[in-house]
């Protein structure tokens, strides 16, 4: 606007600052209708998200009781419970702004027993009782 001021043609304006006739063109008419808030943004903020803070707030405290959780899981939790569907890499970027992270589930080794935890329980038992015998309060390691 200034360089207009300064005589110079809008042509001339636009190429002292590396700007499109058409964009000089419609800046001209901006500030000719609406003086330095008529060349203000006016951006309307983008697209209202889906879930509202408080629903967001909910989802994590959901997601942090009852981890792990795999993509697929929480996918399928926002749609049943909320309603709505994210595209994996937006809910990706979502959940690492709020600090949080997929699971990476884990398959079942097929040796172990059916019974395992009962094993180990077992077996714990066992070893501590045999560090409570006279024996082993003598020797120190």
């Amino acid at each position: 606007m200034k360089n207009l001021y300064h005589d110079d043609t809008r042509e001339e304006a636009g190429d002292r600052v590396g700007i499109s006739r058409s964009t000089t063109r419609r800046w001209t008419r901006a500030w000719n209708e609406g003086g330095v808030e008529g060349l203000r943004p006016g951006f309307g903020g983008g697209r209202p998200p889906k879930l509202t803070n408080a629903q967001f707030d909910e989802l994590c405290d959901i997601l942090e009781e009852g981890q792990p959780w795999t993509p697929r899981a929480i996918h399928a939790l926002i749609e049943e419970r909320y309603g709505v569907t994210y595209d994996p890499a937006h809910l990706s970027r979502k959940l690492r702004e709020s600090r949080m992270h997929y699971a990476n589930p884990r398959p079942m080794d097929p040796r172990s027993p059916e019974n395992a935890d009962e094993i180990l329980a077992e077996r714990l038992g066992e070893a501590l009782d045999e560090e409570d015998t006279d024996e082993q309060e003598d020797d120190p390691v």
